[in-house]
């Protein structure tokens, strides 16, 4: 009964906090990328 329901809460919502990370990670990626080819650009 409660106890299931209450883990398969807590697995979406670990996955969400999972996806919303990669999701950080990505953008940070991104970052650095656009960073580096404009420093590139400058020398």
């Amino acid at each position: 009964g409660g106890m299931e329901a209450s883990e398969a809460q807590r697995l979406r919502e670990l996955e969400a906090e999972n996806a919303k990370l990669k999701r950080l990670l990505a953008e940070a990626h991104l970052d650095m990328h656009a960073l580096k080819s404009v420093l590139g650009v400058k020398r």
